[in-house]
């Protein structure tokens, strides 16, 4: 199962639409405190629609209680400082994705500590980022690509229109 790491997260309708990716893929969704909000927040509940029974949240009060629960994870750090881009990284099953703060990204000294562990998505050298729900899709649809969409059928509505 692929795990997805928000630290921080600050805006409710991202971590909204990042628990919808998650129920979609089968992600389970790590919610790494202090929060920018809270979860019972009505725009997050607005923007998971009614995906929320399909969400496997977990909820840390800290970096160090996550690392402690998890003290060895398969780990990729997002960030728009890493030396390489997304494309380089093997995900493997069960692997984590971490994504930083929607002001302030992950902090240095986690991404120095996985320095060769931090990939980025390629854009324009003048754009800061990418929004952050948009970045947790592209890298988890990659991941799960990579690993031939474990238990994903491909078949759903897109645009309410059905799709192969």
């Amino acid at each position: 199962m692929l795990n997805i790491v928000l630290v921080e997260p600050e805006i409710p309708m991202n971590t909204g639409n990042i628990a919808r990716t998650c129920a979609a893929t089968r992600s389970r969704l790590h919610l790494v405190r202090p929060l920018g909000f809270d979860i019972s927040d009505r725009a997050v509940k607005r923007a998971g629609l009614d995906y929320w029974h399909m969400v496997d949240l977990r909820v840390y009060d800290n970096l160090d209680a996550f690392f402690r629960i998890h003290p060895d994870p398969d780990i990729w750090l997002a960030t728009t400082k890493a030396p390489r881009d997304y494309t380089q990284a093997v995900f493997r099953p069960d692997c984590w994705l971490m994504f930083g703060k929607e002001t302030a990204g992950l902090p240095e000294s986690l991404r120095m500590r996985y320095r060769d562990r931090c990939i980025r998505i390629p854009m324009r050298p003048d754009a800061r980022s990418l929004n952050l729900a948009n970045s947790v899709a592209i890298l988890a649809y990659e991941a799960l690509r990579q690993q031939g969409f474990p238990d994903l059928s491909g078949v759903g509505e897109m645009g309410g229109v059905p799709h192969p």
